[in-house]
């Protein structure tokens, strides 16, 4: 490929980041107009549940698809699945119609968000040249991810919500254009048997997982501890057919690669954090400082943008230090962020807020470049494709199951600080809290305490992030120990 097809090409693949990043936003902001037309706050969680549920069962058959028919014709059918979500969510006239569309979206992002990752490989075979070109893919995302919430609230109020979603369809038709005339490269088709009945086995599995963790909190432990171990059971029995086909969804031997699962396991636990951020930093603004919810949501912008200068930095960095090297960087700044938070008082002003924001979002631009190249680098060429959208799906169940955890501990808080106030304070004023509008209804001699309450709650969030963080520094610790004792063992010999 020209330098000049392969510039409209990344063009065009950004764009996909561009959509989800403004996606990601900007359905926050629409969400109080589309819950009070269709109706749907009982089915409020689920609106952003069942589109993570598409994307987590999906990314791996969609790089597969990729293997089967090219990644081009891949890219393509999950752009217009995507769009197909996209229009029928703006058409939707009742919630369940909204709710099924949505799905039908999620699985149009799993393709069309990972896809684009492993055609860089594809294109660009200079890993430092991946790396840069990654992170500009990663700052399309975390800048859309800046002007979402303001560019939903403005289509909300001008026009509708039904528009936040009619947005992405000029976009996304550019995309399949420019890549359809100009993404001009042979590739290598896998023409082994599909594997359908690891690929029904996967997507029984995560989408029981899943709905095992949503459960946490909200139904009895008995119907969550179901629903996991059935989704545990059906990934077992995959993991057995994966072990006789030719060509499985998802090869076990990816297992048995240390780097690779190390790679992962770091992947997890660093998402796992950076979702505690993502949704109760503005709650801990809108609750505590009484603040309104555009002011609250503004608590991630200047996170967004350390993002985005931290995804620009990192193939910097990158010729100059290692990979754990970067990660330790990228995890020191997470540890400044998270520590602070969990350390901060109620009385923290907004101001330290966004300063952490900024410790986040360097360290998530830093770790996610560094990261993905690492998945890349660590297996076979012929694993390039699953293990990228195999990273994509550990990052989802990471976010997912933890969103789940970090639910759990805040109602814990919640239903304890309700009993300690003897009947004074109810669960209902404490919904009310964390909304602005309403919250001035709440009796003033209580709003102290409550609070108090709900910073409980936060804080021990905070505190489970921290751990998390934690846990990275030892495995990196571990990673430094061990290089150097090799580097020791070299020289003596």
């Amino acid at each position: 490929m020209s330098r000049n097809r392969k510039i409209l090409v990344t063009f065009a693949l950004v764009l996909s980041n561009m959509m989800a990043g403004l996606d990601a936003t900007i359905i926050n902001t629409a969400l109080p107009a589309i819950i009070s037309d269709l109706h749907g706050i009982q089915y409020m969680g689920w609106i952003v549940a069942i589109f993570l549920l598409g994307m987590a069962v999906s990314t791996p058959l969609w790089s597969k698809f990729g293997e089967k028919k090219g990644n081009k014709v891949a890219y393509i059918t999950a752009t217009i699945v995507f769009m197909i979500g996209a229009l029928f969510q703006g058409l939707a006239p009742n919630i369940i119609w909204f709710i099924t569309a949505r799905c039908v979206m999620g699985i149009g992002a799993g393709g069309m968000n990972t896809i684009p990752f492993i055609i860089y490989s594809q294109i660009f075979k200079n890993i430092k040249r991946r790396s840069q070109v990654i992170g500009i893919a990663s700052a399309g995302f975390s800048g859309t991810s800046i002007v979402g919430p303001l560019i939903g609230g403005w289509i909300v109020d001008t026009f509708s919500w039904h528009w936040v979603f009619y947005i992405n369809l000029p976009l996304a038709l550019l995309s399949i254009t420019i890549v359809s005339i100009f993404f001009k490269i042979k590739e290598q088709l896998n023409q082994a048997k599909v594997d359908y009945r690891g690929a029904i086995l996967m997507v029984l599995g995560l989408t029981s997982f899943l709905i095992g963790i949503q459960l946490l909190g909200v139904s009895s432990i008995y119907a969550v501890l179901a629903f996991i171990v059935i989704g545990a059971l059906l990934i077992y029995w995959m993991s057995r057919v994966e072990n006789k086909v030719e060509d499985p969804i998802i090869p076990n031997r990816l297992f048995k690669n240390e780097k690779l699962v190390i790679d992962l396991i770091l992947f997890a636990l660093l998402w796992g954090s950076f979702v505690a951020f993502n949704i109760y930093i503005p709650m801990w603004a809108q609750g505590i400082m009484g603040l309104s919810a555009l002011i609250g949501g503004m608590t991630q912008i200047p996170g967004a943008i350390a993002n985005f200068i931290g995804s620009e930095l990192e193939p910097l960095i990158q010729r100059k230090m290692s990979r754990y090297a970067i990660i330790a960087i990228g995890t020191a700044l997470f540890f400044i962020s998270f520590a602070g938070l969990y350390w901060a008082s109620q009385t923290a002003s907004y101001t330290f807020l966004l300063i952490m924001g900024v410790f986040e979002g360097f360290g998530v631009g830093i770790c996610f470049n560094a990261l993905l190249i690492a998945v890349q680098f660590d297996v076979e060429s012929r694993d390039v494709p699953i293990s990228t959208s195999f990273a994509y799906l550990v990052r989802i169940l990471s976010q997912t199951f933890m969103s789940s955890i970090y639910g759990v501990i805040l109602n814990l808080a919640l239903i304890k600080g309700v009993k300690e106030s003897s009947g004074h304070i109810t669960m209902a004023m404490m919904n009310k809290l964390s909304n602005a509008a309403v919250a001035k209804e709440l009796p003033k001699a209580y709003i102290p305490e409550m609070k108090n309450i709900f910073f409980h709650g936060i804080h021990n969030i905070m505190l489970t992030a921290l751990i998390l963080i934690i846990l990275v520094i030892i495995i990196l610790g571990y990673l430094f120990r061990r290089e150097a004792i090799k580097k020791h063992q070299v020289k003596v010999n």
